[in-house]
């Protein structure tokens, strides 16, 4: 057996050498979009209590063909990364765990008539993530992406500039970010896929030691120096309980001098989507398609997603839905391509509608 392996290999080596044109050739060529790193000035971000700037990277992947043709309009899916991400480390611009253009560029290479612009603003803050949520404290993030962006993006790229061939997604943060500015603005977006979304739901109570952990910090500085989850009651507590009156985070936490509190955990409940489905159920069913997976290892957002499930079937509302082998992050990138893709291929239109 080995002898017959070896001589085939010196058999194609030989082939290869004589005849590389012919050879090369039967490799499927992968024709590569472009990024360009743009800065997107959001009004409603001006005068956000954190300092941060209002002016923010914005990551565009245009497809192969758009640098060919100077009069076809594409549709657009806005991608919207997760908590401590940013735009640059999903367009290769910094080392992440995945990189989103050769994803695309290999998508889109077996499709050339479904090709899509891709845009992801930069989310991150003082806080490390915006949650997408209307804040004094960190700025108007929901009202931001479904309008100054999607405007801005319209008016500077050859876009087909209609709600039907919109798309938003996102992952985790992200995720969640695609639900709550997807549900509201069904005249913007009418499409939504949500890839391992979080907070969807109240978890049950935190444990104490990480409240206590928030409670302690005093300072800009200390922040920094947190661990990842005590980073992350800061960037909830920024987004949905902000104090204009408390520096020097403006914001509240769910505890204050060792106690809880309840009211401030009632804030945070009202922006968990689980618990205000209903009020949203007629905007949902104006989007045209909504979709979500998760992997089972990632335990508690996959019970959320069930739990959506549940609730969008109660309504008989059409959406996909599925939990597959793998935890928050390790099949991603495969489920980007071979599902949230496709679903927005099915999903958005190709075509400029009639006015």
């Amino acid at each position: 057996m080995i002898k017959y392996v070896t001589c085939f290999a010196i058999a194609f080596v030989f082939l290869l050498l004589c005849h590389p044109v012919k050879i090369l050739a039967q490799q499927p060529k992968i024709a590569k979009g472009t990024v360009e790193r743009i800065k997107v000035h959001g009004k409603l971000l001006e005068g956000n209590l954190s300092g941060d700037s209002a002016d923010r990277y914005v990551s565009v992947y245009l497809p192969a063909g758009y640098k060919s043709g100077t009069k076809k309009r594409y549709p657009v899916v806005y991608f919207l990364h997760g908590y401590t991400d940013n735009d640059a480390k999903f367009y290769g611009f910094q080392k992440h765990w995945m990189t989103l253009p050769p994803i695309l560029d290999t998508a889109f290479s077996q499709k050339t008539d479904q090709e899509m612009i891709v845009v992801t603003p930069d989310a991150y803050t003082l806080f490390q993530g915006s949650m997408y949520s209307n804040s004094v404290t960190t700025g108007n993030w929901e009202d931001f992406v479904a309008r100054e962006l999607v405007n801005y993006i319209d008016s500077h790229y050859r876009t087909l500039a209609q709600k039907e061939s919109r798309g938003l997604c996102g992952h985790s943060m992200g995720g969640y970010g695609a639900l709550r500015i997807g549900e509201k603005n069904p005249d913007v977006f009418s499409t939504v896929y949500l890839l391992s979304p979080c907070c969807l739901n109240s978890p049950a109570m935190a444990a104490e030691t990480q409240f206590l952990r928030a409670d302690s910090i005093k300072t800009i500085e200390q922040l920094q120096k947190a661990d990842f989850f005590t980073k992350a009651l800061f960037a909830s507590a920024a987004a949905w309980s902000p104090n204009p009156a408390n520096p020097p985070f403006y914001l509240d936490l769910p505890i204050k001098n060792g106690n809880i509190q309840p009211e401030i955990l009632n804030k945070w409940d009202a922006n968990r989507p689980l618990n205000n489905l209903d009020q949203y159920i007629y905007n949902i069913r104006k989007l045209k398609s909504i979709g979500f997976d998760a992997g089972d290892k990632d335990r508690s957002i996959a019970e959320s997603i069930r739990t959506l499930d549940e609730v969008l079937s109660k309504y008989n509302i059409a959406h996909s839905f599925e939990i597959y082998d793998g935890d928050h992050i390790n099949h991603v990138a495969d489920r980007i391509e071979g599902k949230m893709l496709q679903f927005f291929e099915k999903s958005l239109s190709f075509k400029q509608n009639p006015k």
